[in-house]
């Protein structure tokens, strides 16, 4: 059973290399906004800006970006996880985590040091982007935003309670991935898996004509 794990995981590690990434047509004269990948390590974030759209941006008033997280509901919350954590998350996850961050300013200020992908999403991609963000989170039945469950990791953000299951092929990257491809990009199969593997396509994008 170990080795198919590991020869699955092998596979995906090497056919993410193979897919060719491919950005939308966007319509003409269609206005872009910037849209940002930052790689955290083993987990990777997206920062969008500021936008109504989403009812849970009112608990950040100040901010001019929103960075989104996604990911297992006790590990990514665990302040020192440690190996049992990271084995449940892998396969036995109690559900998922959205953690919002504030940023106030310019992102590579406040990511310094971080690796940063900036990709310019024609209007209505960024608007599908944000319906996928939105539908990420878990709410009450009739409630019009979903409810903190606590603090983040700095003092301008909040972990939200997540819809979907986490586990190991459907983590923190390819959630990102699927928000993307929401946009209209092809991120191409399988999805990028580590981090490493997204910030690299995302790259590709970046610097991609349109098809």
């Amino acid at each position: 059973m170990l080795r198919r794990i590991a020869c699955l995981f092998g596979a995906l590690l090497l056919g993410a290399a193979c897919s060719a990434p491919q950005k939308p047509l966007p319509a003409a004269a269609e206005p872009t906004l910037p849209v940002y990948l930052v790689g955290h390590g083993w987990h990777a974030g997206i920062a969008v800006p500021r936008t109504d759209l989403l009812p849970e941006a009112a608990d950040f008033p100040g901010a001019d970006y929103l960075e989104f997280g996604w990911g297992d509901r006790e590990y990514y919350q665990a302040g020192d996880p440690g190996v049992g954590l990271l084995l449940q998350a892998a396969c036995c996850s109690a559900g998922g985590v959205l953690h919002v961050a504030g940023v106030q300013g310019d992102i590579g200020r406040r990511f310094a040091g971080l690796e940063t992908v900036r990709l310019e999403i024609p209007r209505s991609g960024f608007v599908a982007l944000v319906a996928f963000i939105r539908a990420s989170f878990q709410r009450d039945a009739g409630a019009a935003k979903a409810l903190p469950l606590r603090r983040g990791s700095t003092a301008a953000s909040w972990f939200y309670p997540a819809a979907g299951g986490f586990h190991l092929f459907n983590n923190c990257n390819t959630w990102v991935a699927r928000g993307l491809e929401a946009a209209g990009y092809s991120l191409g199969w399988p999805l990028p898996f580590t981090t490493g593997q997204l910030l690299a396509r995302a790259r590709r994008l970046e610097a991609a004509a349109p098809p």
